[in-house]
């Protein structure tokens, strides 16, 4: 089912670095990528797909992860991305604003997730990079890199709570090194006013 799919996808930051995973299975996650929406249809998008170690190498230190976990610099030696696919924009593509590529690359990424928690894949986006990733890739200048996307095996459990009464939206690893992410609940996420309400048809 969708949601119990849903509810599998989450982002996870430690890997098993040595189980490889298949280039044929990364492009058929990125052929899901074709499939979602994209704003004017322009589909300005593309995809780099990276296996070998030298590579994955040189690109890990470019990478920021894990904002709120301040005592954590990123995964190990053995715990790193199996996988890397590099979402790019091709510039000349844009139909409109340069940050409607934004949307495109949500759900993109978010069908490519999907269809990676099926196969046992995880992964993590991350959007804090060094500039000079860029360089280090030779990615040329019709090209501008949105999102590194971090795949392997899981070498972490995650758990989603409850986020509680001071509204804490930071994630957490316990004394056992389980991941924890507070969601809001489903009465949190549903906004109603006046104009909503259902009403009732029955006469007094």
């Amino acid at each position: 089912m969708i949601r119990d799919l849903t509810k599998k996808t989450r982002t996870v930051r430690r890997f098993m670095e040595d189980k490889v995973i298949e280039f044929e299975t990364l492009e058929k996650l990125v052929d899901l990528s074709r499939f979602g929406g994209s704003a004017r249809n322009s589909q300005p998008l593309r995809y780099m797909i990276v296996t070998e170690e030298n590579m994955r190498k040189r690109i890990f230190p470019h990478l920021g992860w894990a904002g709120y976990l301040l005592d954590w610099s990123g995964p190990v030696t053995g715990e790193r991305p199996a996988a890397y696919i590099i979402c790019l924009l091709v510039r000349d593509r844009c139909l409109g604003p340069e940050h409607e590529a934004h949307f495109d690359l949500g759900i993109s990424t978010q069908n490519i997730l999907l269809g990676a928690a099926e196969k046992g894949i995880f992964g993590c986006r991350i959007g804090s990079f060094s500039k000079k990733l860029t360089k280090d890739l030779s990615i040329d200048n019709m090209h501008k890199i949105l999102l590194v996307l971090a795949l392997g095996y899981p070498a972490e459990k995650v758990v989603i709570e409850n986020m509680g009464m001071d509204d804490n939206v930071r994630y957490w690893r316990d004394s056992k090194d389980i991941h924890h992410v507070p969601k809001r609940k489903m009465e949190d996420i549903l906004y109603t006013s006046s104009q909503s309400v259902p009403v009732s048809n029955s006469e007094d």
